[in-house]
Parts: structure tokens; C-alpha cells; sequence
């Protein structure tokens, strides 16, 4: 018998079943299709990839309240090659000055080049490599043979919209060959009278301020009019995806001057300029005052603050033990002037202050002495950290936990809730395994699944390190991940970043979109629970099981949202 006999059968029978699939869709979905080209709708919460070929027939139909924004994935693949020429959004003549106007782009595919360890068991596997995430708006695009593109839309729903149904159609001009042909998909937003008024669930996406990967690779002068520039663009970002906590660093952006027996002239006019743009773009509904301490040296090091010393006519800052006169003698005056520009701007009720990062057991002591020291300056304002241990009760008032520690010790958390401190979580390069987070190499509905957590768990805020540090990769489109060269430690794919650059602007991403459609889950269940506890919270165990166990059939998600809904609209 021919050995290679089966492999060409098996070869020719697969090629056959992928034609006779994508005309067969193709037929079904109507005028999607001129012969090599297929355009259909699919779920956003479903990752595309390059190679993805099989898609089941949907209707194009998005549930929303008023106050939020409905989302629309379409696929386009060829057969043969072909540009997009264009991209255009038509509403009912009757209603589209009841809604916002749409906005589009191209989801474009970033590489994970390093497999982080533990990977989770729903881990998507491309076979490129290559995974969709950003969200970019282009004149045209071509694509190549067997390949297919997703394209994201997002329509803006007024809080004053009108209850309804409301019709649209997204249309291609598509240039194949010679000749110009255009296809066509129909969705229908559904909104519902509930609004979203305003969302109360703290969010905070650290950002950091190396733009020149805005700046076409240049550098961007600190404090120069591109520097503010980019810093509002930041802020408009974050401000558009819900997100209503920044961490600003009043230590690292004040300019110092120091007179003779340590007497401290602190300029903190940058400090007060940054909240300023944050707080006009939306943002600020509380500031993170930025870690005045770090670790001396290792991980279970001891924590040191920061003060400033000169030397050569230059200041810069310096570490020192907190029990040192000099750390001590600086903070007493840096706190009690950094309260007046507080009080000065209204920003008493919103100011938090951090102390230094991830405290453990190993160098827990050192860090309460530093936040006895602090408590004692500045007693009214609450300490806010981001904690991998216990052992700091009374020395913070807003614990967050990293989320496996926040469900391995729910008990002690719950308790300090009780008492009447703030229990948020985070995520970062972990937990990994079974439990949500951003990677982008998980299933979409995870990442929007973070904020389930947050309601199934009473806990009222959630954190994150990585808003835009793009520093980790050369290229952030073709690297998402990094590695700690002295542990071996990987950044997964998309840890440090969940926007993207672009010349003098900001891309957002199929992850950021997630998040801030969980935001408003969040809220909508608030709402729910206070139109009825039991049923909030029986919806919310169908969907988040446990703190690493849900519901991430799409379908049966969508079901359960729109039972909110559907729930909160009868009282209307």
C-alpha cells in the first residue's frame, strides 16, 4: 500500500471540506460574499485569528443600556488577494441622531514570542503566533489569500437615548483585481431603558511617560509641550474606558531646593498641572499619591524611602532607612506641604497615598515602620497598597490583595471589610493558571470576567501596573512579552500594556474594550442588587463559580446580561 496514500487523502478531503465550508457560510450569509470573499458577523467577546476559517451564522445584535457603548465584531476573508478601500457606517435616517457616532478600526495581531509557565487550560494557541488585539484605524488595507480580517465597532449610547430598537449597516469597498465591488453586514443595537449614569467601580491602569514610541522613536522632553500633550492624550484614554483612579507621584514629579540644616523648598507645580489635566479629561475620582519607598536591593529585601540630596549643584533622590534623621526630617516637611497643595485644590476627599509596593512577610517589619512613620504625618489620609501580606493590619485602610491571595485568604479579607476598610484585588503577571486576567493569549471574556470577580466578591476596585509601559519590547506590535533576565521571570503577552502607539496618538484594544464593558456589568449589578440582593448575586454565581472557575461560554453569558436587563427594564 502507497504510504503516502492516506496523508493526500486526508490533505485533498480537508481542502475540500474548507471550500465547500466557506461557500456554503458564504450562501447562508447572503450577500457577505462575491465568490473568494466572505464578510460576517462575530461575538467581540470571540478572538479571530489570521487562519480562523469556520464561522457559525450570528445575528448581529448588541444589548446595551443607555449610558454605555455596543460593540460589533465583523470577519472578512479572501480567497484571493484584495485592499479594502474603505469602511463605512450608515444609520436609520429616522434614529441615528440617537446614538453616538460610530468609530471602526482594523484588528490588528501582536506576537507572544515567550509561553508563560502555567498556562491556563482554555489558553488560545495561534498557530502563527500571532494573536488579535489592537484596534486601528487605517485609510485601506490589504489582505492576502486565505487570510482574514477582523473589524471592530463601537457605537457611543447616549444616556438621553431613546429606549428602542435601532438598525445599521457596516458596508466595504473592496478593490479585487481590477475591478471595485463593495459587501455589506446588518446589526441592530437593543437599548434598554436602564442608565448608566455614572460607574462607581475605582479602576486604576498605572501609566508611564515614555512617549517616544509616539514620537516616531525620539525622545519626548520631560515637561515640554509634547510631554503635556501626550499625558492628555493618556488621560483621554483612560478617561474613555472608565477608568476613574490614576497614580501620580507628587515625590517624583515636585523639583527641590535645599537650604542650609535641611531646610526643603518643594516646587510641586508639575504634580499639581498633571492632576489638573486628569481631573479635566475625567479621570479623577481619587489620586494615588505615588511610592515614596522600594526595596533596598532583592525581592524579600528591606523597604527604603527615597529623599533628595545634592550633590554638584544637581538634586536627585537618594535611599535611605526611614529611622535615618535625614529621610525623617524631609517627609516631615515634604507631607506637611504636599496637605496644603492638597487642601489648596480641593483634593482632600480624593487623595490616597501608597508606601511602597508588595509588601511580604519577609520584608513586612520594614515596612511598617515607614507607614507608622507616615501615618503619624499625615493620619487623615488613607494608605492604599497593593499587598502580599496580612501582617500589615492598621498600617493601610485600601488593601489589594493580588487576586489568588485575595481568594486563598477571603475570610481575613472579608473581615477587614467588615471593619470598614476598602478590599480591592489586582492582577499582573499573575496569578496565571485558571484565573482571569489580560493575557492576551486567553480567551476574551476573561478579561471582562475580572469585574464579575469584582461584584461576586464585594470588592470595589481593581488595579493594574500596566496601562502603556512599552519600554519592556523594541516593538510593542511585535513583541508583547518580556522576560527578567536575572530570575527567568516572564511578562506574559500583554501584561505591561493594554493600549498601543501610534504617531501623536493612542490605540486602544480588544482587551481594553472588554474591561470596560465588565465596568459596566459591575455597575449594572449594583444596580440589580438593589432592586433585589438574591437574584444579583444568583446571577453574578453563574457566571464567576469562584475565584478561578466561570462561565465562559459566550452564548450562555450573553443569555445572562441580558436577563439584567431585561430585570432592571421593569422598572421603567
Amino acid at each position: 500500500m502507497n504510504s503516502n496514500f492516506f496523508p493526500s487523502v486526508y490533505s485533498f478531503m480537508s481542502k475540500a471540506a474548507f471550500v465547500f465550508v466557506f461557500f456554503v457560510l458564504a450562501s447562508c450569509n447572503g450577500t457577505k460574499n462575491n465568490q473568494s470573499i466572505l464578510f460576517t458577523y462575530v461575538d467581540p467577546l470571540q478572538k479571530v485569528f489570521k487562519e480562523t476559517a469556520f464561522f457559525p451564522e450570528k445575528v448581529a445584535i448588541a444589548d446595551v443600556a443607555r449610558g454605555e457603548h455596543a460593540s460589533f465584531q465583523f470577519a472578512l476573508r479572501t480567497r484571493r488577494p484584495l485592499t479594502v478601500l474603505d469602511v463605512n457606517i450608515e444609520m436609520d435616517r429616522d434614529n441615528s441622531d440617537h446614538l453616538g457616532t460610530p468609530t471602526w478600526g482594523f484588528v490588528e495581531y501582536v506576537r507572544i514570542g515567550r509561553r508563560a509557565l502555567d498556562p491556563a487550560t482554555d489558553r488560545l494557541n495561534s498557530v502563527s503566533g500571532y494573536y488579535p488585539d489592537p484596534i486601528i484605524q487605517s485609510e485601506n488595507k490589504n489582505l492576502r489569500p486565505n487570510e482574514t480580517q477582523p473589524i471592530w465597532l463601537t457605537i457611543p449610547v447616549p444616556k438621553t437615548s431613546e429606549p428602542g430598537t435601532y438598525k445599521g449597516k457596516i458596508s466595504l469597498k473592496i478593490k479585487k483585481g481590477m475591478k471595485t465591488i463593495s459587501v455589506s453586514e446588518n446589526f441592530v443595537v437593543h437599548v434598554y431603558p436602564p442608565v448608566i449614569e455614572k460607574t462607581s467601580l475605582w479602576v486604576t491602569n498605572w501609566f508611564g511617560t515614555d512617549f517616544s514610541y509616539m514620537n516616531e522613536g525620539r525622545p519626548v522632553e520631560e515637561f515640554s509641550d509634547k510631554y503635556w500633550k501626550y499625558i492628555r492624550l493618556t488621560a483621554r484614554m483612560m478617561a474613555n474606558y472608565n477608568e476613574n483612579v490614576v497614580l501620580i507621584s507628587p515625590l517624583r514629579l515636585a523639583e527641590f531646593e535645599i537650604g542650609e540644616n535641611l531646610k526643603y523648598s518643594i516646587d510641586f507645580s508639575n504634580f499639581i498641572k498633571t492632576v489638573n489635566i486628569f481631573e479635566q479629561e475625567g479621570v479623577v475620582g481619587r489620586i494615588e499619591g505615588g511610592h515614596i519607598g522600594t526595596r533596598d536591593s532583592t525581592w524579600s529585601s528591606s523597604f527604603v524611602v527615597f529623599a533628595p540630596v545634592e550633590v554638584d549643584d544637581s538634586v536627585f533622590l537618594k535611599k535611605f532607612k526611614i529611622s535615618n534623621d535625614t529621610a525623617r526630617i524631609f517627609y516631615k516637611q515634604f507631607f506637611s506641604r504636599l496637605m496644603e497643595v492638597i487642601d489648596e485644590n480641593g483634593w482632600r476627599d480624593v487623595y490616597m497615598q501608597h508606601i511602597a509596593d508588595e509588601p511580604i512577610d519577609a520584608n513586612v517589619q520594614s515596612y511598617i515602620e515607614i507607614s507608622e512613620y507616615v501615618k503619624g504625618l499625615i493620619p487623615d489620609v488613607p494608605i492604599v497598597e497593593a499587598c502580599h501580606s496580612r501582617k500589615v493590619e492598621k498600617m493601610i485602610s485600601i488593601w489589594v490583595p493580588q487576586l489568588n491571595f485575595f481568594a486563598t485568604d477571603n475570610n481575613f479579607y472579608s473581615e477587614r471589610g467588615n471593619q470598614g476598610d476598602e478590599v480591592w484585588f489586582y492582577t499582573c503577571l499573575a496569578p496565571k493558571g485558571e484565573y482571569a486576567n489580560r493575557f492576551i493569549d486567553q480567551p476574551l471574556i476573561k478579561t471582562r470576567l475580572l469585574h464579575w470577580i469584582n461584584f461576586r466578591y464585594n470588592s470595589p476596585g481593581y488595579l493594574h501596573w500596566g496601562f502603556n509601559h512599552w519600554k519592556i519590547s523594541e516593538d510593542p506590535f511585535n513583541e508583547t512579552t518580556g522576560i527578567n533576565k536575572e530570575s527567568g521571570n516572564i511578562l506574559p503577552g500583554g501584561d505591561a500594556w493594554i493600549v498601543y502607539p501610534g504617531k501623536d496618538t493612542i490605540y486602544s484594544s480588544i482587551r481594553l474594550e472588554a474591561m470596560r464593558d465588565g465596568i459596566v456589568d459591575y455597575e449594572l449589578l449594583k444596580m440589580l442588587k438593589q432592586k433585589d440582593k438574591q437574584q444579583s448575586l444568583g446571577i453574578a454565581k453563574q457566571v464567576v463559580f469562584g475565584f478561578n472557575v466561570y462561565e465562559t461560554d459566550i452564548e450562555s453569558f450573553r443569555s445572562l446580561r441580558k436577563k439584567i436587563l431585561t430585570e432592571l427594564s421593569k422598572d421603567y
